[in-house]
C-alpha cells in the first residue's frame, strides 16, 4: 500500500491540492468543490495537482516531477506562480505528474500487467483506481495469463469432455440440453473478477500434478483450469499392451461457482453424476478430497457389477478374457484395495523434471509395460551421469515412488551384429561384464572409505598416508571409467539395427527395429509386498526422443516406454534442488 502511494503520488497530491485550494481562495477563486468531486474528475482537470513545499515534489517523496524536458513544455504552455508551481495556460497539453493523472485507458493497460494478488491493494489507493479496477479487461487478462483461460467467459465449456457431457452422460443419456441448463448456474451474469476472486485465486494452490496416496498403486492427478471449472483429472495409462496410445482421463472432482459467488466442490467418482464433496489443505504441497455422498458410488448390482464396470474401464476387457490366473488375482487384489479409497484421498505434489542442455533426451513422463501388472507411468529424469525412472504408479511388488530404472550414462554398450543380438548369452556377456566392473569399483570405494576411517583413528600421520593411497586408487578408477565412454560414445551416435534376443518376452511386440544408443543400467525387482528388493543388471535402449526400452536380463523380459505428450501446466519444478527433494520424499511415502 505504501509502495502504491509513493508510486502514484496520491498522498502528496492531496496535500498539494489542499495547498492549491488555499492559494485559490486567497486569489478569490472558486473553492466550493469537495474532495470527492475533485477525485472524480482527476485526470481531466489538470490544475488540481501542485508541487509546492513540504517535500511534495522532492526526490524522496516518490512523486514524478518535471525534468528539463518538462520545463520546455511548461515554457510553451504554462507559467510558474510565486510558489514555483506550474499553472495551466490556454496553450499546450498538461504534463501528468503522477499515475493518478493518467487517462483511464492507460491505467487499465498498466493494471492489466500487475499480478492479480496486487490489485486489491491498488484499489485502496484512491476512488479512481477502485473504479477502474472494475474493468473486465483487467481481470480477463489476469485469468488468461495466470490460469490459462483462453476463451470467452460467456461461451466457455470444459475441454476434452464438455461440461454438458459431465452432467448428461452420468445422469441420463437421454437428457436434453434444456435440463442441463437448469442444473448449472447462470454464467451469463458472472464476470472475470468474480471468477478470479472466488474460484481461481482461492484454489490456485492445488493446480498442477499430484500423486494420490493409494498404497503401492499410486497414481497421477492433474488439476487444471478447464473452462469455468477447476477439474482434477486422474490420468490412467492406455489399456495393456497398447503403450503408444494416448493416456486416458477420468474426472475425480471439480470446482465451480454458483450465483452466490461461492465456489462449490463436487465429487465426480461413481456413475450417478456429480455430488457433494469437499477439499481440505492438509499442509504445504498436500491436500485431501472427501466425498459427502458415497451412495453415489454404489451400483444397483452390488460389488459384482461394480467390479465388472471397473475392470472394463481399467483394463478394457472382461475377467473371462484374462486367461492368466496370476493376472486375475492381481487385478482382483487391486480392485479390493483401491475401492476403499472412494471416500477420501490425500495427494502430494509432484514436479516435472527440469530440462538441461546435456540431457540425452527430453525428460518427462512415460508409459511402460510391466508384464502381468499391465502398463504403469514412470518419470524419467537426468542427474549428471545417470538417468533415473521413478514410478508414479506401481504394483504390490515394486510400489509407486520407487526407482525402477537407474542408468549409468558413463557406460555405453555397443551392440553386436543382428545375429549376435539374437543370442541372449552374447548380450548377457556384454552387460554382465560391465556389471562386474561396477561392482569391483564399488568394493574399492568401500575399502577406501574403511581405510580412511581406520587411518583417522590411528593418527594424523597414518591418516595422511592412508588417504593418499585411497585417493590414488580412486583416481585411477575414475580415469579408467572415463576413458571407456569417451572411446565408445562416437560408435553409438548413429542409428543401428536392434532386435530382441530369443527367449526375451515382450508385452508389446511392436517395438522399433533401430536404436540410437544403449547403456548399462539396473532395474528394481522385488517379491510381493516389496520384499527382498534387488537391483538387477539390464540394458537401457534409447530408440528416439519419445521411446526407450529396458531389457531385464534376470527376468528375460523387455519393457517398452512411450512418452506422455499431454501439455501439463503448473507442473514444472522451480529448480533441480526442489525436484530432487521431491524424489526423496516420494520414495519415503511408499517405503
Amino acid at each position: 500500500m505504501a509502495v502504491c502511494a509513493r508510486l502514484c503520488g496520491v498522498g502528496q497530491s492531496r496535500r498539494c491540492r489542499r495547498r492549491q485550494r488555499q492559494n485559490q481562495q486567497d486569489q478569490g477563486s472558486d473553492s466550493d468543490m469537495d474532495e470527492e468531486e475533485e477525485e472524480r474528475i482527476v485526470g481531466q482537470k489538470q490544475g488540481d495537482v501542485g508541487c509546492g513545499g513540504g517535500g511534495g515534489g522532492g526526490p524522496e517523496s516518490g512523486v514524478a516531477t518535471a525534468g528539463p524536458s518538462d520545463a520546455c513544455e511548461y515554457g510553451s504552455g504554462h507559467h510558474v506562480n510565486r510558489r514555483g508551481c506550474p499553472e495551466r495556460t490556454s496553450t499546450g497539453p498538461p504534463h501528468p505528474q503522477s499515475l493518478v493523472e493518467l487517462p483511464p485507458e492507460l491505467l487499465v493497460e498498466i493494471f492489466s500487467l500487475l499480478p492479480g494478488t496486487a490489485l486489491p491493494s491498488v484499489a485502496l489507493v484512491c476512488k479512481k483506481f477502485k473504479q477502474i479496477l472494475h474493468t473486465e479487461t483487467i481481470w480477463r487478462r489476469r485469468c488468461m495469463e495466470e490460469f490459462g483461460m483462453k476463451d470467452d467467459l460467456r461461451k466457455m465449456e470444459v475441454g476434452g469432455v464438455s461440461s454438458r457431457d459431465l452432467y448428461v452422460k452420468r445422469v441420463n443419456p437421454r437428457v436434453k440440453s434444456g435440463r442441463f441448463m437448469k442444473l448449472l448456474p447462470d454464467y451469463e451474469h458472472m464476470d472475470y473478477r468474480d471468477v478470479y476472486t472466488h474460484l481461481l485465486h482461492p484454489y490456485r494452490h492445488i493446480l498442477g500434478l499430484w500423486q494420490p496416496d493409494i498404497g503401492p498403486y499410486g497414481g497421477l492427478l492433474n488439476v487444471v483450469v478447464d473452462g469455468l471449472f477447476i477439474i482434477g483429472w486422474m490420468y490412467l495409462p492406455p489399456h495393456d499392451p497398447r503403450v503408444e496410445d494416448p493416456m486416458r482421463r477420468r474426472p475425480l472432482f471439480r470446482i465451480h461457482m454458483w450465483e452466490s459467488k461461492k465456489a462449490t466442490v463436487e465429487c465426480m467418482y461413481g456413475h450417478k453424476g456429480p455430488h457433494k464433496g469437499d477439499i481440505q489443505t492438509v499442509k504445504k504441497d498436500e491436500f485431501s478430497t472427501k466425498c459427502n455422498q458415497t451412495d453415489h458410488h454404489r451400483m444397483p448390482g452390488g460389488r459384482q457389477e461394480e467390479f465388472r464396470t471397473w475392470l472394463e474401464e481399467e483394463w478394457g476387457r472382461t475377467l473371462e478374457e484374462i486367461f492368466h490366473e496370476h493376472m486375475q488375482e492381481l487385478i482382483l487384489m487391486k480392485f479390493i484395495y483401491t475401492s476403499q479409497y472412494d471416500n477420501c484421498l490425500t495427494y502430494r505434489r509432484i514436479y516435472l523434471p527440469p530440462v538441461m542442455p546435456s540431457d540425452l533426451l527430453q525428460p518427462g513422463l512415460f508409459k511402460g509395460t510391466y508384464g502381468s501388472h499391465g502398463l504403469e507411468i514412470v518419470m524419467l529424469s537426468f542427474h549428471e551421469t545417470s538417468a533415473r525412472a521413478t514410478k508414479l504408479t506401481g504394483d504390490p511388488n515394486v510400489p509407486a515412488g520407487q526407482l525402477t530404472l537407474d542408468v549409468d550414462l558413463s557406460r555405453p554398450v555397443v551392440l553386436p551384429d543382428l545375429e549376435q543380438q539374437r543370442n541372449i548369452e552374447e548380450l548377457s556377456r556384454l552387460v554382465l561384464g560391465v556389471h562386474a566392473e561396477v561392482q569391483r569399483e564399488a568394493e574399492q570405494r568401500a575399502k577406501g572409505a574403511s581405510a580412511t576411517v581406520r587411518g583417522a583413528a590411528e593418527g594424523a600421520c597414518g591418516s595422511t598416508s592412508a588417504e593418499a593411497g585411497v585417493d590414488a586408487d580412486h583416481g585411477a578408477c575414475s580415469d579408467s571409467c572415463q576413458l571407456e565412454p569417451s572411446s565408445t560414445t562416437t560408435n553409438v551416435n548413429e542409428a543401428q539395427p536392434f532386435v530382441l534376443p530369443l527367449g526375451v518376452t515382450a508385452r508389446n511386440e511392436v517395438y522399433p527395429r533401430t536404436c540410437r544408443k544403449c547403456f548399462y543400467g539396473t532395474g528394481l525387482i522385488a517379491g510381493h509386498g516389496f520384499t527382498s528388493p534387488e537391483r538387477t543388471p539390464g540394458l537401457f535402449v534409447m530408440f528416439d526422443q519419445d521411446r526407450f526400452g529396458f531389457i531385464w536380463l534376470e527376468l528375460k523380459s523387455f519393457s517398452l516406454y512411450s512418452r506422455l505428450t499431454d501439455n501439463l501446466a503448473h507442473a514444472h519444478a522451480p529448480n533441480m534442488e526442489r525436484f530432487e527433494a521431491m524424489l526423496r520424499n516420494m520414495q519415503s511415502w511408499t517405503s
